[in-house]
């Protein structure tokens, strides 16, 4: 098909188009029946492939997930890094803070409020 052949077809000069009739006229050229097999039959490789693309990347990411939570899990147990003997639990530490809490909560005053006098208009 050659594009002289389709500019020939067109009509119109601001918005250029071809009829349904038009179009069904022109020739299309199509490759010889072996190559079309040809060309089937690597799309479907491709395909395949990326299909298994797919699969290993699901499997991929459905690893990273586990090992998501795996280092989470050892995070809270304090299993990633060395443990120094001298820290203090974390259960002294939250006790102390909870003490400190409520030493602070007793040491504060509660405000003063002020009544407010509401002048008689009379």
């Amino acid at each position: 098909m050659k594009t002289d052949e389709i500019i020939r077809k067109t009509r119109g000069s601001t918005f250029p188009n071809l009829s349904k009739d038009q179009l069904n006229s022109l020739p299309i050229p199509l490759p010889p029946l072996s190559e079309q097999h040809a060309i089937v039959n690597r799309i479907e490789t491709l395909f395949h492939r990326t299909s298994k693309v797919e699969e290993r990347v699901a499997a991929a990411t459905s690893h990273a997930d586990r090992l998501t939570q795996s280092i989470l899990a050892k995070a809270f147990r304090g299993e990633l890094v060395p443990q120094d003997p001298d820290d203090e639990p974390a259960s002294v530490l939250l006790e102390r803070i909870r003490k400190e809490r409520t030493r602070l909560e007793k040491k504060k005053k509660p405000r003063k409020r002020r009544s407010k006098t509401i002048s008689d208009p009379n």
